[in-house]
């Protein structure tokens, strides 16, 4: 007879199907075609290249058992230089914060957003002041796809921020908002984290839609649990921009120090050396979540509703005990996990059945999951 791990302590099944995904998108060499409206597509080209660049040079140098071994030491030296610096970043989450982009006005405008009625003349402001987020929501209503919310004249641009907020609407702003400031935390324009971010962006958007998807079933708060599972992200995507700067700055530093010692074999064995991807996942795996929220309360944010749900889900509570709202941000990470797993042939049915009944996933649920659209999120 079958014992049931319904809600209890998290089995190390699903603790290690968990870790899996997150090692395929961290570490896996699986290259992800654009997804949604990736912003960083001269980057493809970049880290093509790169690979290959490195590739050769590695092939070349494998041929000869003394370069060989150059290739080895620099690798281990680099990877250690690397992570000593990290590690010395994420020991300070106030430093990690600093590094994050995340900034009080942003948290602010996404607890306005979950108000039960959200005040736009309070919202306005906000989204003046920064710069990124008013130059998307300016884009995504000029766009030819939002052409029916503009005026009869659709030529004409509409940058007015009162007249670009009431088109969109505070039920859509509550799903672009929190969309365009994840994709403004995401590792963007570092060749070594293209299809890093490209998968974690999926696996997001995956999350997010089907978070919606049950707070629909439920009656619960769609903006929150949306919102939560979004920033479930914010900490990963923080120690993956940090890891790549100091990469990016020692790598560089390494290859113009070789470069003027004119010593060919360190030179080609600092070029070749690959971004550390193996030791930055288990950084992720060890505090990423706990950043989450970590952040948040150094901006004064600890009664928030997102953080309180950031918190449940980091202290890892019995499933039976997470609270309405974190238990459906949990279920649709699950589902989202199982489905990538899936896709990559990375999972068993018998993992799979683990995991559905850890999260106490019901017929009816799994049957409402089943039926979104996971490759289209309509915005506006």
């Amino acid at each position: 007879m079958a014992v049931s791990v319904a809600g209890g302590v998290r089995p190390g099944k699903v603790i290690e199907v968990e870790n899996r995904l997150y090692k395929q998108l961290i570490v896996g060499k699986e290259k992800l075609t654009q997804q949604f409206d990736d912003r960083d597509k001269q980057l493809e080209d970049d880290a093509n290249k790169l690979e290959v660049e490195r590739k050769a040079i590695k092939a070349r140098m494998e041929e000869q058992a003394k370069a060989q071994h150059v290739l080895k030491r620099i690798s281990e030296q680099l990877t250690i230089t690397v992570m000593n610096a990290l590690e010395h970043q994420i020991s300070s989450p106030k430093q990690m914060l600093e590094q994050s982009g995340l900034a009080e006005s942003q948290v602010l405008l996404l607890d306005l957003l979950l108000n039960k009625d959200p005040d736009l003349r309070r919202i306005r402001p906000l989204v003046e002041n920064i710069s990124w987020l008013y130059t998307d929501l300016v884009n995504l209503i000029n766009s030819p796809a939002s052409s029916h919310r503009r005026p009869q004249r659709s030529e004409v641009k509409v940058t007015d921020i009162k007249l670009v907020l009431n088109y969109i609407g505070i039920e859509n702003l509550q799903a672009v908002i929190p969309y365009f400031c994840l994709r403004n935390w995401l590792p963007s324009g570092n060749a070594n984290l293209v299809w890093t971010t490209r998968k974690l962006w999926r696996y997001s958007m995956m999350t997010a839609i089907a978070a919606k998807a049950l707070a629909v079933l439920h009656e619960k708060d769609a903006a929150l649990v949306y919102s939560a599972s979004l920033m479930k992200q914010l900490g990963s995507a923080t120690i993956l921009n940090a890891s790549a700067r100091q990469f990016e700055k020692t790598w560089g530093t390494w290859l113009r120090e070789t470069s003027a010692k004119g010593d060919k074999n360190l030179y080609d064995a600092v070029m070749a050396s690959e971004f550390p991807a193996n030791e930055v996942f288990s950084k992720v795996m060890s505090h990423g979540e706990q950043l989450n929220w970590q952040m948040l309360d150094l901006l004064e944010f600890e009664n928030s509703k997102l953080t309180k749900i950031l918190k449940e889900l980091d202290f890892n509570y019995h499933f039976s005990e997470f609270s309405a709202e974190s238990a459906i941000v949990a279920k649709a990470s699950c589902f989202a996990k199982v489905l990538l797993l899936e896709e990559s042939r990375l999972i068993e049915p018998q993992e799979k059945r683990v995991m559905f009944d850890y999260y106490e996933f019901t017929e009816q649920e799994l049957i409402r999951l089943k039926g979104q659209n996971y490759r289209k999120l309509d915005l506006v």
